[in-house]
This record gives C-alpha cells, structure tokens and sequence, in this order.
C-alpha cells in the first residue's frame, strides 16, 4: 500500500513507504559486518594522521578534530520519522497518519515503524497505515529500538531523523515546529520539552514530574549547559547529529543523547510543545517502574561520564577518599602532638593510609582512563570519516529492515 508523503528518495531510486519486499535487507552498521571500508588505505592514512599529527596534541573531543558541517542545504531534504513500538495497536494507526504532509524544508517524508517484539497487530496496522516497519524478533528496549531507526536512517542517506513515541502523548503535528529548526540548519539536535515553558507544563504524578527534573538538573551539571527537559522521546537530528552519535544502553538512549552531542560540542535546542502527561492506553514501558528507570538511567549516565570525562570521574573518587584521609591524619598528628603517643587512635592512621592508596589507585585510574579517552575520541572520529564519506555497505533502493547481533530485524508482514 502506497501513500504519497510517506516516501522518500535514495540515489537510486523512490523507496516507498510500505513493507512489500521481504527479500531485502539493511545490514545495520552496528553489531553487523556491514561496517566495511570501501578502501582500506584512505582509513588507515587518517588513523595514522590522526593519531601522529601534532596538532592532535592536548585535551581531545571529536568536535575539536572535526570542525567542517555535515549538514549541506538542499532542495531535496529527506526526513525519517521513526517510532519504536511494542504493543501500540491502540494508538499507532492514528499516530502515522498524524503526520504532516508537508514540513518546510523538507522535499520527501518516510515513517518508520521499529516493532520491538510486539504480540499484538501493531506492525500489521502500522503497515496499513503506510509505514515501513523494522522488526525485531524479541523485545530489546527502547535504546535498541532507536539504534535500529538511526542506522536505518545513515544508511538510506536521509539528511535529517524525527522520533515520536507511538503511544499517542505526542501531537504529530507539531513534527513541523521541531523539524523547522533543523531543517533550516539553526541547530544540530532539536528536542521537544515538556518544562522548559511554565504554561505548557503537562499534568503527570508530582514523582514523575519530579524525577525529570532531576534528570535535567544532573545532565545539566555534567555537561555544564542548562537544561528542562532531557527525557523527551520526540526529537529531530540533522546528519551531523545522526553520524556523532555511538551510544550503548539499549534500556533508554534519551539521556545519553544529550550527553553524547553535548560532550561533542553539538548545538542543542529545546522546543516547548505541549504533550500529553500520561499515556491514554496502558503504561510506559521504560518509567512503568520509577525506581528501576531511575537505577538504569543512572548506570547509563555514570558509563558515559565515565568514558567522556575520566579525570573529573576519578578524580572525584580520589577527592572523596583523600579529604577525609587528611582529616584524620591531622586529627592524629594534633593527638600526638598534644599526649606524645598514637594509642588509643592507632586506627585513625591504618584509615589514613588506606584511604591515601585508595585514593592514588583512583586517580591512577583517572590517568589511564584519559589516555583511552584520547584513543576513543581517535576512533571515533575515524568511524565519522568512513560514515561520512560512504564507507558503509551500500544496499539497494527497496531496502526494507535492519539486520542486529540478535538475530537480526526483519520487515514486517
């Protein structure tokens, strides 16, 4: 079934926005073999000048290597609307045909429908309704789910990527305010927030509430930017955005978003829209339970800190080991000073030094974590250069699913 604003246009053709040929597939970049170089010689000539140049000397982020913009306007500007989905047969029909016809800036729309193991009719009906849909043969996450949609989205060479959740709190009409920013180049990464506007604020439960913005204040203390809103699912990536992202949790990919851009010095932009405070039908499958939404969260944010800033994570750890390390070693040394003797405070001094060697192996650890970082911002930015110069595997002009470690996806129907 064929729809005119759900297709889009690869170099070889029109993609349309149904899932009628089953025999193709997408080779997903990540955790496939599909991330071949077309020439071994170009890759190795830029990890050899990236890695021996002595301009690379001092503190390393991608966005410091790479300065040229990865966003070219142009009147052909396609956009990929992904949704990831399990069990939304209530709410995804609507949710696809909510779409807008027409976004300013964009020449051609496809809507993308990634079906994280669902047991109800959400990826027949997201069929009828006009969408490709992306299969996975058992639920993963919702951060799986994304990575499916953004490989999907290199691989077709769409410039810009749109997410909305499928369970109907998002208005789909306002994909053309979040869109209009990106598409006009203003921003790299723009995302809807629920907080940023007093008025538009969403009636939820005061925890809910109350734990997003907790959320925002961390992420906003790491990264040293403010922000409202960081658990938003309805965003919008240009190219740039899309090709700097290399993210790992699979449980959610919302905050490591905006840990992974920011970190590479991305220009981030905050929409406020209005969105529904809770879902209509059912329950969040990700925030179902708080207090494993807060613990998984958290873990995935202390990993990526942890990787983009070593020092300041170790060091941290050392400052708390060594600080009271001192404490009571004066407290010791005042003890001598005044009685002659350690007794009865001997323990305070075998503390001291443990804390001390603690402290020392932390910082240590700090060290070598920043020498790796300086390795990782290397190979990521090698990565970038064989994404953006076409180095993945190419696939032909009906291709239709994402291929994964587990199995793979497959298109529905």
């Amino acid at each position: 079934m064929e729809t005119s604003h759900h297709t889009a246009r690869s170099r070889s053709g029109l993609i349309h926005g149904n899932a009628g040929n089953k025999g193709s597939t997408l080779s997903e970049w990540r955790g496939s073999d599909s991330m071949k170089l077309d020439s071994s010689g170009r890759a190795a000539r830029f990890l050899f000048y990236a890695l021996a140049t002595p301009c690379y000397s001092g503190p390393v982020s991608t966005s410091t290597l790479h300065t040229t913009e990865f966003y070219v306007a142009s009147a052909d500007v396609r956009l990929v609307v992904a949704m990831p989905a399990l069990n939304e047969a209530a709410t995804i029909e609507r949710v696809i045909r909510g779409v807008p016809d027409r976004i300013p800036g964009v020449a051609a729309i496809e809507v993308v429908v990634v079906d994280d193991g669902s047991t109800d009719d959400t990826a027949a009906l997201a069929e009828t309704a006009g969408a490709r849909v992306l299969r996975h043969h058992h639920t993963r996450g919702v951060g799986a789910a994304f990575s499916t949609a953004l490989a999907y989205a290199i691989d077709q060479r769409a410039e810009l990527l749109a997410t909305i959740d499928s369970d109907g709190q998002f208005d789909p009409a306002d994909l053309s305010r979040l869109v209009e920013p990106v598409a006009a180049n203003r921003t790299d990464f723009a995302t809807a927030s629920r907080f940023i506007d007093p008025a538009l604020v969403p009636r939820m439960p005061w925890i809910k509430r109350w734990g997003n913005r907790q959320m925002s204040r961390l992420i906003s203390g790491l990264v040293h930017q403010r922000f409202y809103d960081v658990s938003c699912g309805m965003r919008c990536y240009n190219r740039r955005a899309m090709l700097n992202l290399n993210l790992l949790g699979d449980f959610t990919y919302t905050q490591e978003v905006f840990l992974n851009l920011a970190f590479k010095r991305l220009r981030i932009l905050e929409v406020p829209l209005q969105v529904r405070g809770v879902r209509e039908f059912g329950e969040s499958r990700v925030a179902s339970n708080l207090w494993r939404y807060a613990w998984n969260s958290a873990r995935i944010i202390l990993v990526a800190y942890r990787d983009y800033r070593p020092m300041r994570f170790f060091g941290a750890i050392a400052a708390a080991l060594v600080v009271p390390a001192v404490l009571l070693g004066l407290f010791l040394l005042a003890h001598y000073l005044r009685t002659g003797g350690f007794s009865p405070h001997k323990w305070a001094g075998f503390v001291t030094l443990a804390l001390l060697l603690l402290g020392l192996a932390s910082l240590h650890m700090g060290m070598i974590g920043d020498m790796l970082n300086r390795h990782r911002a290397y190979l990521e930015e090698l990565l970038l250069h064989s994404k953006r110069h076409g180095t993945l595997r190419e696939t032909g002009a009906n291709s239709a699913t994402a291929s994964d470690v587990h199995g793979g996806s497959e298109p529905a129907g």
